[in-house]
């Protein structure tokens, strides 16, 4: 069994936004005990023990607990490179600066879109100024920048524009990643699933930047215009796991939704749930895979694919990724697309998510 590679360490729940794509918990509530900061950095010591190299701080908005800067200096003292995910509300020059002075490595800003008026629409608030004036201050520090946009039908039009953005704030890589549709994203994926035109039209100009652009530009597929699904963060509880706000120990994000038994921190060692826990051997490795996924030779690529996706889909978790064309419950997938290329149905408008704040 291998040792993780990356931790996504959700430090809180709690965003400004309202993004109508978030696929955080539904029930946020539900996390409202968080963690303490003594608690993280055992989290933290356990994981570079296990041998974690990097180390994802994520939410919400991670900036607003008020110990991320002892936080990012316990894993900076334990060899972690660190990667902060932030929306860059709340990234001050003096946070900047304490970040940095703690060891920071590395920022990853979300962009809604190129424009104001869409990327304040989409977040729910007046949020895009603030995300530029973030991003110049990474740059003026001297770090590593991501821009991070998640696309949908409602900006996936401006690829271009997103490209020049990025290019504009110095970033040094961009990631362009098509809504996965878990939580939030679930519920409005009639608003947010783009049409095949504006695929096609997208990839177009992503493949053109990748030639012209100096910086790295990822290019996350959707999964439902696709013949064969992804690998579940290369593979279920193989080089990743996440934990949550509240310490349940998952091998994913989206993991949350299926009827597995939980493991916390607060009960067990990260290394013992890694290794026993049902939540991170139920579907780790290819034993458990059903037909067709048994007798296929994409075995070992996709892992039958996404396990969270699988259960949204049909309810079974164990059931092959409907994504892929050859799962007998592919007419799902089918049916969504169809949906979204109806140049007769109008999208309804997508429901924001409810913000949770301090």
């Amino acid at each position: 069994m291998p040792s993780p590679f990356g931790l996504l360490a959700e430090l809180t729940y709690r965003c400004p936004l309202a993004c109508a794509y978030c696929s955080n918990p539904v029930n946020l509530t539900e996390y409202s005990d968080e963690l303490t900061t003594e608690e993280w950095q055992r989290v933290l010591s356990e994981a570079a023990d296990l041998g974690v190299l990097q180390c994802h701080l994520s939410g919400g908005e991670p900036l607003v607990r008020r110990d991320l800067v002892e936080i990012v200096a316990t894993a900076h003292d334990l060899g972690l490179y660190t990667n902060l995910v932030t929306s860059g509300l709340g990234f001050s020059r003096r946070r900047a600066e304490r970040l940095f002075d703690a060891g920071l490595d590395h920022v990853q800003v979300s962009v809604q879109a190129d424009e104001p008026v869409l990327a304040d629409r989409i977040a729910g608030l007046p949020a895009f100024r603030r995300k530029l004036d973030a991003m110049r201050l990474v740059k003026e520090f001297g770090r590593p920048l991501t821009v991070n946009v998640v696309l949908h039908r409602g900006n996936i039009d401006r690829v271009a524009e997103l490209l020049e953005l990025a290019e504009a704030a110095g970033a040094d890589r961009v990631e362009l990643a098509n809504t996965q549709y878990y939580g939030w994203a679930w519920r409005n994926r009639a608003a947010l699933l783009p049409s095949r035109a504006q695929l096609d039209a997208a990839e177009a100009v992503v493949r053109a930047a990748r030639e012209r652009l100096r910086m790295e530009v990822i290019y996350v597929l959707p999964d439902y215009y696709s013949r064969y699904p992804k690998p579940c963060m290369g593979g279920w509880a193989a080089r990743q796991l996440t934990v949550t706000p509240t310490g349940d120990v998952l091998p994913c994000p989206a993991a949350h939704t299926l009827p597995l038994p939980r493991a916390s921190v607060r009960a067990d060692s990260l290394a013992r749930i890694w290794a026993e826990a049902p939540v991170m051997t139920a579907f780790r490795g290819t034993d458990w895979l059903p037909e067709p996924c048994r007798g296929c030779d994409r075995r070992e690529v996709d892992f039958g694919g996404c396990r969270c996706q699988a259960f949204q889909l049909t309810g079974d978790a164990a059931r092959t990724d409907p994504v892929c064309h050859l799962s007998p419950d592919h007419d799902l997938v089918v049916r969504a697309v169809e949906a979204a290329n109806d140049d007769a149905v109008s999208p309804p408008p997508p429901v924001p998510r409810r913000r949770v704040r301090s």
